[in-house]
């Protein structure tokens, strides 16, 4: 992907699912990558071993890239300050922030548990602007950069039983239009990507066969997406090819956004 090789990446929540994907599809274009996480170091060096092993395949000289793990929760300030301070002193500063963090919790919207529905809100929302406000500072000193924010079909969908979820990842939206229009003249461009069904251990659905298949039923292209079809999307809002868009949400959903259920033409 043209303009990503020798790029500063930091990728939130890069341990599992779509995040490690991420993580991994930049390094193999040549980036150096910032794997965040939460509370899992074991799965984060297991991502730059990953990235390292496929280096050596490629032929390409693993201690060429400066990867690094860095521990944060992203909805606390103090983390987000030194998770940043910790990657632009490491990889010598920042091009790409891929934010990606993210949590689903279900429940009966009258019922869920406010502490359950501010845990969504402070880590999906609050999490992402946080990431994406050092950014922009930093950016704004050194000429540029992009930021690319994972978010949802359910940032148009809705989804019962998910009012915390929808509601941060449509709030997702409103901040990457917001942002990429007040920082379009500073070079800075501001994106979201927006998957559908995907195999990911967020969707404990991926592993019940008569779910997935239920799930599958309602995509028209008949099956859900895979984390490194979600890696390469963002990549390429990263990338040079990409370089006249901003503001923009790409949904990479099989076609769930189409709605569906129009797919037999009614007659009559």
């Amino acid at each position: 992907m043209r303009g990503l090789k020798g790029k500063n990446v930091l990728v939130t929540g890069a341990s599992s699912g779509i995040g490690r994907a991420i993580a991994i599809h930049f390094a193999a274009a040549g980036a150096h990558v910032a794997v965040n996480y939460r509370s899992s170091p074991k799965e984060a060096a297991e991502v730059i071993h990953e990235i390292r092993s496929n280096c050596e395949k490629a032929g390409i000289p693993a201690d060429d890239l400066k990867n690094m793990t860095v521990q944060a929760d992203v909805s606390k300030e103090e983390d987000v300050d030194s998770m940043f301070e910790q990657v632009i002193a490491t990889l010598g500063g920042l091009d790409i922030l891929i934010n990606n963090a993210g949590l689903q919790i279900q429940g009966a919207s009258h019922e869920i548990p406010i502490s359950d529905f501010d845990k969504m809100i402070d880590i999906n929302m609050r999490g992402a602007y946080l990431c994406a406000r050092k950014a922009i500072t930093h950016f704004l000193d050194h000429g540029g950069g992009v930021i690319v924010n994972d978010s949802s079909v359910h940032e148009l969908i809705p989804r019962p039983r998910y009012v915390g979820y929808t509601m941060s990842k449509a709030g997702m939206q409103a901040m990457t239009r917001t942002l990429a229009l007040e920082y379009a003249r500073d070079n800075i461009r501001i994106n979201s990507f927006a998957p559908g069904a995907t195999l990911t251990p967020i969707n404990p659905w991926k592993d019940d066969p008569e779910k997935k298949a239920d799930i599958e039923s309602h995509i028209p292209m008949g099956r859900s997406g895979t984390p490194e079809e979600m890696a390469a999307v963002a990549a390429f809002l990263a990338s040079d090819e990409a370089a006249y868009i901003t503001g923009q949400t790409l949904f990479v959903d099989g076609g769930l956004t189409l709605y569906p259920s129009f797919r037999t033409p009614w007659t009559g």
